[in-house]
């Protein structure tokens, strides 16, 4: 009798050390899906942020690029006009547009010492930079974490857990084609 309920009380201790491992085994699945659902979710943030920044960046540096083209491209008429001037009225009339362009630039200049298109260009420039970096470490995080998932539901005895409860691979965060190549800026 004794040696039946030794028998009996071994075999309910390894029952429910099997049945305590396929649920911490279980857990475990759950969490690290559940990991990878939140890593996924702050590269999404940080991809958001770039998404948002961007036209800002556009805008800003049309702004910019229009505030100097104005007062550079007329500059640069007046010297033109200046340079082939032949007649006396042709040369006043250079010096004039020229005198007044000039005019233009040191007014810029003396209201605004650095544009501040050029201080909002930069400062989005800084926080691209820091977005494009952010994006960078998140997608690494996201990476490192379906490397740990992808292989506990691989692994041996829990890839038959996984498989029951339909856990499946996820993918890496993958750069796409072309990112290799230096891409082209046109800011015309």
């Amino acid at each position: 009798m004794k040696k039946g309920l030794i028998s009996l009380i071994v075999a309910v201790v390894v029952i429910l050390g099997l049945v305590g491992s396929i649920f911490g085994s279980y857990n475990s699945l759950v969490a690290l899906d559940e990991e990878v659902n939140t890593q996924w979710a702050n590269v999404e943030s940080k991809l958001q942020r770039r998404f948002d920044l961007i036209p800002n960046l556009v805008e800003s540096v049309k702004g910019a690029m229009a505030q100097e083209k104005e007062v550079f491209t007329a500059i640069a008429d007046a010297r033109a006009k200046m340079a082939g001037a032949g007649s006396v009225d042709e040369k006043v009339q250079a010096s004039n547009q020229l005198e007044g362009a000039l005019g233009r630039l040191l007014v810029v200049t003396e209201n605004y010492p650095e544009l501040k298109s050029n201080q909002n260009v930069t400062a989005l420039m800084d926080e691209l930079s820091g977005t494009e970096n952010r994006i960078s470490v998140e997608r690494d995080r996201y990476n490192e974490v379906v490397r740990k998932y992808n292989s506990k539901i691989r692994s041996f005895p829990t890839n038959l857990l996984a498989g029951m409860f339909n856990f499946e691979q996820r993918p890496y965060f993958e750069s796409t084609k072309g990112a290799d190549q230096v891409p082209k800026v046109n800011l015309q």
